[in-house]
């Protein structure tokens, strides 16, 4: 049995890894086997996380994380998390291998999923030019004319990457004006390469192999066209991953995990929850690392308040699997 394990490896869950591993609870960060790094991973220059005045690397920035808490005793497991149970004072976490994890807490840092469109085409066509990163994928669209769908942040940040390999990049929006922050508005139409296709979404993705085109359906008049594309970026948000804790954790009407305040404490004593799983507003990787220190620190304050014997027999399973 573990005193504390953190599901996630985004900001969030490898700051909460850092202070926990500070405080000597020897955490185990559940990091997942093919999202390790969170959605940082795929991303390039990230120039507002304090501390980097030239700007870094999202995969490059979640390296660091990594070595830092491993650096004062997090270990961490690339797999996934099938099931817990959060109910009474043991939780149990298990994995997608079948091995099962106890602990006295568990902090949930497991983000948000990208969001589709729900058309019939979109997965048929997915890898085949549907692809919702494009610092994954740009590499693959070279000379091409393309698409992303959206207008908030990340659909700014998508569009303006992609005319380093595209020839055109069209961004197709359902309104009139973006949702963006201003300077990512201001950087999308001051690109020669990107132009905006106003009150329109995306009716159907056309191509029997490859994405060739789509069917655009205007929004106020309902009028159909067809544009023709080589790759379509879908950039319409991200939904928060609480599919583990559905029936054990309380949920806000945005779908993100219940918190009290401006604590990380759940509903459920022993479970605190960080980064974008409780944020649906800011989704920032800088908001996300404070919040996983939130919980660390809540985490910490409620197992010190737990009886000595329940401490100690975690402390010992934790010492035995440092000492193997």
């Amino acid at each position: 049995m573990r005193q504390i394990i953190i599901i996630g490896s985004g900001p969030a869950g490898y700051t909460a890894a850092i202070y926990a591993a500070r405080a000597n609870l020897q955490p185990l960060l559940i990091a997942s086997s093919v999202e390790a790094g969170g959605e940082l991973m795929n991303t390039t220059d990230v120039e507002n996380f304090p501390g980097f005045p030239e700007g870094v690397q999202g995969p490059d920035l979640m390296t660091k994380m990594q070595e830092q808490a491993e650096r004062f005793g997090t270990e961490v497991v690339y797999d996934d998390v099938s099931a817990v149970d959060l109910t009474g004072p043991i939780k149990t976490v298990t994995l997608g291998s079948g091995e099962t994890h106890e602990a006295l807490a568990v902090i949930v840092a497991t983000g948000s999923a990208y969001r589709k469109l729900g058309l019939s085409d979109e997965e048929r066509l997915s890898g085949h030019g549907v692809s919702w990163c494009a610092t994954c994928d740009g590499f693959f669209f070279k000379g091409k004319t393309i698409a992303v769908v959206g207008g908030g942040d990340s659909a700014m940040e998508e569009a303006t990457f992609l005319t380093r390999f595209a020839s055109k990049v069209y961004v197709i929006h359902r309104k009139d004006t973006l949702r963006a922050s201003k300077i990512m508005q201001e950087r999308a139409f001051a690109n020669d390469k990107i132009e905006f296709i106003w009150n329109s979404e995306v009716a159907g993705i056309l191509g029997a192999d490859a994405v060739e085109g789509v069917q655009l359906r205007d929004t106020v008049t309902g009028v159909e066209s067809t544009l023709e594309l080589g790759g379509l970026f879908v950039a319409i948000g991200n939904d928060p991953r609480t599919h583990l804790v559905h029936g054990q954790l309380d949920l806000t009407p945005d779908g993100t995990i219940s918190v009290g305040g401006r604590s990380s404490k759940t509903s459920q004593a022993g479970v605190f929850a960080a980064g974008d799983v409780v944020d649906p507003t800011y989704r920032q990787a800088v908001t996300a690392a404070a919040s996983g220190c939130v919980s660390a620190l809540d985490a910490e304050h409620y197992l010190s308040t737990l009886p000595q014997d329940l401490l100690a027999k975690a402390s010992e399973t934790e010492l035995a699997s440092v000492t193997n």
